[in-house]
């Protein structure tokens, strides 16, 4: 990457299913997440999966996450997502785990 051509900061991000407060329909647990990497690449552990519906819920804000906000900003201060099934009451946060420099041109 040559020196003059422009670059945008990106978080990598993980999303962590924090607790469940009804029944765990989907088969997830606490612990259990997915990683945004390099501003579009989806990673889920070998063996494990991720409930479509939980990550549905999430999606709208994680290009927001992926940026840098400014303090008052309300994105910057609330990481929590609900899963949208009532019976449920699934609880995942949104974590920055590492920030990149890619160039602007390859971002999608």
């Amino acid at each position: 990457m040559s020196d003059d051509q422009p670059t945008t900061d990106v978080y990598d991000l993980r999303v962590v299913v924090e607790r469940i407060e009804g029944r765990s329909v989907c088969g997830m647990k606490p612990g259990d997440h997915v990683e945004l990497t390099e501003s579009c690449r989806l990673r889920i552990p070998e063996g494990q999966h991720f409930c479509l519906y939980a990550l549905a819920a999430c999606l709208p804000l994680l290009p927001a996450k992926q940026r840098a906000l400014d303090d008052g900003d309300w994105m910057a201060r609330d990481s929590h997502v609900a899963c949208p099934d009532p019976e449920e009451r699934l609880i995942m946060r949104i974590e920055r785990t590492g920030r990149r420099q890619i160039p602007t041109e390859e971002l999608t």
